[in-house]
């Protein structure tokens, strides 16, 4: 459980600091913005595997990991639902889309999708620990970007057709990798029989 709830005080230690733009400056302005970035990266990649492994762990520990309450079983295909916004969001993020302008924060609203959906789906103290964490997470750091006029890795570049044909063929592709291969090898519950 430690190496999960490390992972993710960790996970928003690091991310917290851009949401404090005064601190944040002051901060790039003592170390340098090369190894802030880069410090950043290396935080933000250690606590990614940190919360892999600790959920990971718990998921396999039968007392270590209690139920907290046990969801219908209709609430997976909502999260299997879900999941396809969610990918394609993640991807507009990253690629100049209208569907990017349109939702300003793709990935902050692809975050709040997965915790939401993973939430619903799942009653385990991991689950609780991990996507209870998550979810308000994106609902604050978007309450923030919004006020910083914070617009993402790809500032205001606009996008076009091309680029909302891109980001949905590659969430797509980003969903049935997960669907088929990735959720198992990442987590250990593999979401095909």
């Amino acid at each position: 459980m430690w190496m999960l709830v490390g992972g993710i005080a960790l996970f928003f230690a690091a991310h917290v600091i851009p949401t404090l733009p005064e601190f944040r400056t002051r901060l790039v302005g003592t170390v340098g913005s090369g190894p802030y970035t880069g410090l950043f990266a290396l935080i933000s990649l250690a606590a990614l595997l940190l919360i892999v492994l600790g959920y990971g762990q718990m998921q396999g520990l039968a007392r270590g990991n209690p139920q907290l309450w046990v969801p219908p079983y209709w609430t997976k295909h909502i999260t299997m639902l879900l999941m396809v916004p969610a990918m394609v969001l993640l991807v507009a993020a990253y690629v100049p889309t209208r569907i990017r302008t349109a939702v300003r924060h793709p990935m902050l609203t692809a975050v709040i999708l997965w915790a939401f959906g993973h939430l619903l789906s799942n009653g385990d103290l991991a689950s609780g620990l991990l996507f209870g964490s998550f979810f308000p997470y994106g609902v604050y750091d978007m309450i923030s970007a919004s006020q910083r006029a914070a617009f993402g890795p790809l500032g205001r570049a606009r996008g076009s057709a091309a680029g909302d044909v891109a980001a949905i063929a590659g969430g797509l592709a980003l969903y049935a990798l997960l669907v088929f291969w990735g959720h198992q090898i990442l987590t250990g519950v593999p979401l095909r029989s």
